[in-house]
């Protein structure tokens, strides 16, 4: 038997009360862990000589009030250390600290004077501050009480085919002073305006990276580097302090799952931005914050034998996410968040970093990819994937099989390339309204596993789109050189804002354009928070650091652009009440007769089928609302969430420059349906857009005038046999 232990504190302040002696611990869960009258310490490393615990009594302590040092004979279990610490409670302000070798040229940096954040820590407190000798120090790890009252609250779990997501980020939300929230910026604020979401329809909100990262990180200069986006990772399993309303060290974990929870109340799913492919501690130059003194071998792919960092991120690292350590960590993590949070899934960043091995080559079966399809606990979660990096790889339409959908790229250019009127275009066009088969067609995947976007937080907004032809950037203080030069966007004669009627007349058919084309095609929209009433950046494409009004929500362009989102409202509503645009399986279309109506066929203006060799800006699209067996058919991923009447859509497109005529179908199946108006996006609010029960009959036999990029919807009613509603929606 082992004697009993004496603490191993090598620093006490005077007159406090020395802690209990040291217990006997385990070698797993990771992080600060609760036990019975006390916290355990876990944390990995290999090749640390000695691993200590920095125990603080306040936010602003500038030293440490204990320092318990662990006995590598007692506390080391292979390469995990742990310790478990008597009396003490949530709310316990700690780092870490580890003496190892110093290497940088074979990859070792360990610098036993650095206080680090825990890589498991559950949540910081505090600022960066730099001490007198000149290092950086980050906030502190606190310790937490998951303990919550979630109401009975747990995941929708609805269909993925039937989901609207709409990006946004927490601060910028509702940081402006016209969103009139008492919280602003935070994530009571955005539980505020819960109605306005709910109002809009949409069904799921994509949060901008809300685990810890690097807001405002001081520089050797006295100048600071603001990161509003949140793409610089401090800690994964850790909600952002700087979006809680409530200050108080750990407060934010409380107050963010007071906002999932009313989120979900609310019907509304939550997805994370998550960012495992980099950390805030950069490159060589970088400052050494957490993973770097820890395992820096491990946790990074470096180059050159280990004295360099690779970079295909573009952040200076690249996290080593198909090592097996790296690997358990990022899925604990995202157990954390689904179980702990109750969050309905996840959009990996730069997710083609994933599939790289430790020497940054592309695996076609990557580990820790399939660990994250296979993982039991992740089974109604959304996994989404971004399928490049920043160093050349383009995996869309071939990252993984299965369970995973992927920001779709190539629709977003195809979109954009098609409205402003580029060459070629109506068969790319064709290809995307229809689910991207040729990216999805195969492996067993689905339209869902399409995420259509026109805009997103990288790029223009949907408005800035059709109002620059160049990025603006300028206020990023990197001479307009950071962004992508490649946006396919137009200004119609004026780069920026006008007065000028005709060319904002026309700017307002292309959002139309665009956000009907978006809601009305296969596969799952994705919204840019803000398009739905015109938000600006004032053409800054890449707007990564201005925590300001260039970024910030301005509420009051909600009523200055009513008629907009009106618009949007209507289109989520009919697509909510449409199945006909949420099918499970991939259309089939093939010529129109009396025994058949296939799921899709399509026509050139004329009237007769389209030659695909001669098409160029008009396209008429018919969607054959289909029965019930057929519209449930291959559905396996998704056992349910399908209701609403499925009618036939007929979708004229016209990117021209001069008005067309347009003739429909030149079919008797097709011309004997009620047809009735829905969309005509040349046509000013609030005839642009009609409700049911106000939508004029069309007569078939009569041409169409359509004027220059222009977009007509017309729907008819396939009857009740269409009605369908099927419960147990999952994924």
């Amino acid at each position: 038997m082992m004697p009993p232990r004496k603490p191993r504190i090598i620093k006490r302040p005077r007159g406090r009360k020395p802690l209990p002696p040291l217990q006997f611990s385990l070698p797993l869960p990771y992080g600060a862990v609760l036990r019975d009258g006390g916290v355990q310490f876990v944390v990995y490393s290999r090749s640390a000589t000695t691993i200590r615990v920095l125990l603080y009594d306040g936010v602003d302590a500038a030293e440490p009030a204990e320092v318990i040092t662990l006995d590598p004979s007692r506390d080391r279990w292979g390469d995990i250390w742990s310790v478990m610490v008597p009396g003490l409670v949530p709310g316990q302000l700690y780092h870490l600290q580890a003496d190892g070798p110093f290497d940088p040229e074979h990859g070792q940096r360990f610098d036993g004077g650095a206080p680090l954040i825990d890589p498991y820590a559950k949540a910081l407190a505090g600022e960066f501050v730099i001490a007198p000798s000149g290092r950086l120090v980050p906030p502190k790890c606190v310790v937490i009480d998951d303990t919550f009252d979630w109401r009975g609250d747990r995941h929708l779990r609805r269909g993925l085919a039937d989901t609207i997501i709409y990006e946004m980020h927490v601060k910028g939300f509702t940081a402006s002073p016209t969103s009139g929230v008492t919280h602003p910026g935070t994530y009571r604020g955005v539980v505020e305006k819960i109605p306005y979401l709910q109002s809009l329809g949409v069904t799921a909100v994509e949060l901008m990276p809300v685990h810890e990262f690097a807001s405002a990180m001081p520089l050797a200069d006295g100048g600071v580097r603001t990161n509003y986006w949140g793409y610089d990772p401090l800690a994964f399993f850790a909600p952002h302090r700087g979006y809680a309303a409530d200050t108080s060290p750990g407060g934010q974990v409380h107050e963010f799952k007071e906002m999932v929870r009313a989120l979900h109340a609310a019907g509304i799913e939550v997805i994370l931005d998550v960012v495992f492919n980099h950390t805030a501690e950069g490159n060589h130059l970088g400052p050494t914050l957490s993973l770097k003194g820890l395992e820096n071998r491990v946790y990074y792919m470096l180059g050159d034998g280990g004295a360099t960092y690779r970079n295909y991120t573009g952040c200076g690292n690249t996290i080593n996410g198909n090592h097996p350590v790296v690997r358990e960590m990022i899925f604990l993590c995202l157990r954390n968040w689904v179980h702990n949070y109750h969050i309905d899934g996840f959009r990996f960043d730069l997710a083609s970093v994933l599939s790289r091995d430790r020497n940054g080559d592309l695996q076609p079966n990557p580990p820790v990819v399939e660990v994250i399809t296979e993982d039991p606990a992740l089974a109604d979660t959304k996994i989404i994937a971004e399928a490049w990096d920043a160093a050349g790889a383009y995996q869309v339409g071939s990252f993984a099989r299965l369970r995973w959908a992927e920001w779709n790229g190539r629709y977003r250019d195809d979109v954009r390339r098609y409205w402003r009127g580029d060459f070629a275009q109506t068969g790319h066009l064709a290809t995307r309204l229809a689910g991207s088969s040729d990216l999805y067609g195969d492996d067993e995947r689905q339209p869902c596993h399409s995420i259509n976007f026109v805009t997103s937080h990288d790029g223009f907004t949907l408005s800035d789109l059709v109002s620059y032809r160049e990025k603006h950037n300028e206020v990023n203080g990197e001479g307009n050189r950071d962004g992508d030069n490649n946006n396919f966007s137009e200004n119609y004669g004026v780069e920026g804002p006008t007065h000028r009627p005709e060319v904002e007349s026309l700017r307002r058919r292309q959002v139309r354009n665009m956000l009907a084309t978006l809601l009305l095609s296969q596969g799952v929209p994705m919204m840019l928070a803000g398009d739905e009433f015109r938000r600006t950046q004032q053409g800054n494409n890449n707007a990564w650091c201005q925590d300001n009004e260039v970024s910030w929500f301005d509420w009051t362009l909600i009523d200055q652009h009513a008629d907009l989102v009106r618009f949007t409202r209507e289109l989520i509503r009919f697509r909510r009440g449409n199945p006909t645009l949420r099918r499970r399986t991939f259309l089939e279309g093939a010529a129109v007769t009396e025994a058949r109506m296939p799921d899709v066929a399509w026509f050139a203006p004329s009237g007769d089928p389209i030659d695909w060799h001669l098409a160029n800006g008009g396209l008429t699209c018919f969607l054959t609302a289909p029965p019930r067996d057929r519209l449930l058919a291959g559905n396996n991923l998704e056992a349910g969430g399908i209701e609403g009447v499925a009618r036939h859509v007929l979708l004229l497109t016209h990117a021209g420059s001069t008005p067309e005529t347009f003739v429909l179908p030149r079919n008797d199946q097709i011309r004997k349906l009620p047809w009735r108006l829905f969309i005509d996006t040349s046509r000013a609010s609030p005839d642009d857009i009609l409700p049911e029960g106000k939508r004029p009959a069309i007569d078939p036999t009569q041409p169409m005038v359509i004027v220059d990029r222009s977009l007509v919807c017309l729907v008819a009613d396939a009857g009740p046999e269409a009605r369908v509603r099927v419960a147990g929606a999952r994924r």
